[in-house]
């Protein structure tokens, strides 16, 4: 080309998750069937929206005003509704005018690091949510600024990597919490997120929390949203409908902004974030039509309750199943519908394999692993996709030194669940052997 034009950091945008399906498309085109367990889309695992919820959409299709803008920052009438479900609770209050929709959480975070100077860092957690990182990354030009989940203390932030992070890294302006936390399925106790306040308060820090899973818990566990503790500290939450509908195809987030006026540059930041709306002109106006009509539907308590105990029972089912076998650590979720599985430290070898009676399927897998570089967990994934057709991700896609695999909690059918995680289990036992 006549000049160099991509930007630096643009390298850093990758997706595992959904980067693995290339190799899972080669392997159903010798015929295999996949069980995929790579993303987590519940329309892909079968999950049924209720028949209540498709005639409202159907209905809002038969109105004209479905098919026109929206105003910039969201639909007003669903933005009183959300405000109102978020003050409801007592905490930080907002208005409509604090809530910016976006065409999905997706687009939202792009949005969110775009504006961000450079040398303006966000510590996250890792394993790390890719989208979240990689978006990170990219704005800075470097690898992602990370504080530790711990799978030896039920995947709790180690408070103290984060506190010395912040510490001695004065580039850090805000730190990401996600909760329930994507990949590892933690509910974060109240006490945590006042931790994340205290260490906030102390270096004067912007909050952001991704809370698009904050309705789905189970077993007893419930999630405190942020607002709930952050006082007078300026922070965004990012919010969606495409897992707890189910509607991922809506592509339908939107931020909520708390104490925009307690700081002069978060303040031009949200008003950053609404000009650059108002350029697109507007977000998707359907799905944002429907939030308020699904929500105080009668059945929609009782719809997303029924869900979250079903997500429960297979929790305890994946826990059952693979929670004793050794050479693992295994913790049990508590929210959101992923696992993350990690091996203990020294199991894994370069020379492990697990048994594949098909030449072609065998070629296929050494083809990829002539990957040079290539993580130990990405090793038993690849092997794990040949040998058994269950697609999981490396946990090393996800920003982090551990190494282990995420799997999801979708499957409906209590047989196909069962089996494959039999599977997978056998499968862990004969690699960590061989």
């Amino acid at each position: 080309m006549r000049q160099l034009f991509l930007r630096p950091g643009a390298e850093e945008l990758t997706y595992e998750i959904r980067g693995i399906v290339k190799k899972a498309r080669q392997v159903e085109a010798l015929g295999y069937a996949m069980t995929w367990e790579n993303i987590g889309d519940p329309i892909q695992k079968s999950n049924h929206v209720p028949d209540w919820m498709k005639e409202i959409i159907a209905d809002l299709l038969k109105e004209d005003k479905t098919y026109g803008y929206a105003d910039s920052k969201g639909v007003l009438e669903t933005r009183k509704f959300l405000a109102n479900l978020n003050n409801e609770r007592g905490g930080t209050q907002i208005s409509a005018e604090d809530i910016l929709f976006f065409n999905g959480l997706g687009d939202a975070i792009a949005k969110l690091y775009q504006f961000l100077i450079p040398t303006a860092r966000i510590i996250g957690p890792s394993p790390a949510y890719s989208t979240h990182s990689s978006a990170e990354a990219a704005h800075a030009n470097a690898a992602p600024i990370t504080y530790k989940l711990d799978p030896d203390n039920q995947w709790l932030p180690d408070m103290e990597d984060l506190y010395l992070k912040v510490r001695y890294n004065p580039s850090i302006v805000g730190i990401l919490i996600i909760n329930p936390d994507n990949p590892t399925g933690m509910v974060y106790p109240k006490e945590v997120l006042e931790g994340f306040v205290k260490i906030a308060e102390e270096f004067n820090l912007l909050l952001i929390t991704d809370e698009i899973y904050q309705n789905i818990t189970y077993n007893g566990i419930t999630a405190v949203p942020l607002a709930d503790v952050i006082g007078k500290r300026p922070a965004i939450s990012l919010k969606g409908i495409s897992k707890e509908f189910p509607w991922p195809g809506a592509r339908c987030g939107w931020m909520e902004f708390y104490n925009r006026e307690s700081s002069k540059e978060f303040s031009k930041l949200c008003q950053t974030l609404e000009n650059a709306k108002m350029i697109e002109v507007c977000s998707t106006i359907l799905p944002q039509l429907a939030i308020p009509k699904i929500m105080k539907h009668p059945a929609y308590f009782k719809y997303r309750e029924e869900a979250n105990d079903q997500i429960g029972k297979r929790s305890d089912w994946m826990r059952e199943i693979l929670g004793d076998i050794p050479g693992i650590k295994f913790n049990p979720t508590q929210g959101a519908f992923y696992n993350t599985i990690v091996f203990e430290e020294g199991v894994l070898k370069e020379g492990q394999s697990l048994p594949i009676q098909d030449e072609k399927l065998q070629s296929l897998l050494n083809s990829w692993l002539e990957e040079k570089g290539m993580p130990l967990d990405k090793r038993f994934v690849y092997n794990l996709l040949a040998a058994e057709q269950i697609c999981v991700v490396p946990i090393s896609s996800f920003c982090s030194d551990l190494r282990g695999f995420r799997v999801t909690l979708l499957e409906e059918n209590e047989e196909v669940f069962k089996n494959t995680f039999r599977r997978l289990g056998k499968a862990i036992r004969e690699y960590l052997r061989s």
